[in-house]
């Protein structure tokens, strides 16, 4: 039998396996591709927030990435926690020499507004990681962070998207799930622009929904599809996803991989 698309997540593990690592690799299988991963980070945490992280050396992250790269091979990269200037230049570095389409979402806090990015990286993000995306999946915090635009209102959207194309992604989607309304996000290259709109839902059970977002257009990519039809279809699943989302713990419950195999 072939092997399906091969899909490798460079990102953090979340212990409560809502985010990170954990909810790239359910994204990947729900999406019928073979997820594989190369671990950044570990955090302690849970459905309250991050109680800890802990950044794996440089060395383990460059050792994890060439062993799946030079004997599997892959379709598509997702990265996601980066957490330091050196492990963002690591990771960086690899991805310029990879033949494949990049995912990047530029994480720079948690859904419950726990840093997950050093101010010193921001730079490298800019100038070295940035560069290498195929998209960039930013989100207003991220936009402001990284660019200093703040977005208030859809029509705000596109200079947004311009800022963060300035250092470089050949794709951007700006997405503005924060705002009031409607869930729109904002996909463009610099010549054309795609609006997507979805609901927004009454779920506050939303933890992990930009890994998810950012997992699933890496699966469509490496399925194939040119990128606004995969981000299209990433925003449909990731859709679902929050729809479907459960209580878990006493906090921010995830959103379901899982939606579409249960009755």
């Amino acid at each position: 039998m072939n092997a399906p698309p091969l899909v490798l997540t460079v990102a953090g593990s979340d212990s409560g396996g809502g985010a990170g690592i954990q909810a790239d690799l359910k994204t990947m299988l729900a999406l019928g591709v073979h997820g594989m991963s190369v671990l950044t980070a570990v955090t302690a945490q849970n459905s309250l927030g991050v109680q800890g992280a802990w950044e794996l050396p440089a060395d383990a992250v460059r050792a994890q990435y060439r062993a799946v790269v030079d004997d599997i091979g892959v379709d598509a990269v997702k990265t996601g926690m980066l957490s330091s200037a050196e492990l963002v230049e690591t990771v960086a570095g690899l991805l310029a020499a990879t033949d494949a389409p990049v995912v990047v979402d530029p994480v720079g806090v948690s859904k419950h507004g726990d840093p997950l990015l050093a101010a010193s990286a921001l730079d490298c993000v800019r100038q070295l990681l940035l560069p290498t995306a195929t998209v960039a999946t930013p989100n207003l915090d991220e936009v402001a962070q990284l660019t200093g635009v703040q977005v208030e209102k859809e029509a705000d959207l596109p200079r947004a998207a311009a800022a963060v194309l300035a250092h470089g992604p050949t794709w951007v989607l700006i997405k503005g799930g924060h705002l009031a309304g409607d869930a729109v996000d904002l996909l463009t290259d610099g010549s054309e622009e795609h609006w997507l709109r979805a609901p927004r839902l009454d779920n506050r059970h939303t933890h992990g929904t930009g890994c998810t977002l950012a997992s699933a257009i890496a699966a469509q990519l490496a399925r194939g599809l040119a990128v606004p039809e995969a981000v299209a279809a990433a925003k449909e699943y990731v859709t679902g996803a929050i729809r479907a989302g459960f209580a878990l713990g006493s906090g921010i419950g995830p959103v379901d991989h899982g939606w579409q195999f249960r009755g």
